[in-house]
């Protein structure tokens, strides 16, 4: 008959088989999980590798940050250039004369980001039209002094933006 050290042993190395058969089988479950993100994360690749493909995808975000910069700097560069750009437009109708039926004559100003720009005056008559136009730096008349007509087409160009 086995002895009772040579039943403690064989229950002993049983457990220790157990222990390990647990243990693989969790690693084995673990390699398993491992196994399908891999084939995911390569899948519809050509049979290519995950070192190829992390690769080509780290490739192609220093690509994307290029473009994103250079877009950027674009979308800069048309922000700053469009503030020359006429951006306010005022239109102001009015009657200059007492004999003159309505308000035929009008102001129109067009000025950029600046308050830069242009004021046309159109001043109807029964003899015609007369056409003025004064050029505008910051909000002032350069060469020539504002009317009070002009200087309230351009305030209300100012407030439109």
């Amino acid at each position: 008959m086995r002895s009772k050290q040579t039943f403690m042993l064989e229950i002993g190395f049983l457990i220790l088989f157990c222990i390990f058969i647990a243990w693989l089988s969790v690693l084995s479950f673990y390699f398993y999980r491992l196994h399908v993100r891999y084939l995911t994360l390569t899948r519809g690749e050509n049979k290519k590798t995950l070192d190829a493909v992390l690769s080509e995808v780290t490739k192609d975000l220093l690509d994307h940050k290029k473009t994103l910069a250079n877009i950027i700097t674009r979308c800069d560069r048309i922000e700053k250039d469009g503030q020359f750009h006429i951006q306010k437009i005022g239109l102001l109708r009015f009657n200059p004369f007492k004999d003159t039926g309505s308000d035929q004559s009008f102001i129109l100003s067009l000025i950029d980001a600046f308050d830069t720009g242009v004021v046309i005056t159109a001043l109807y008559s029964r003899s015609g039209t007369r056409w003025y136009a004064k050029r505008v730096v910051k909000g002032k008349g350069v060469e020539h002094e504002l009317s009070d007509e002009e200087k309230k087409a351009l305030e209300m160009a100012k407030k439109v933006h």
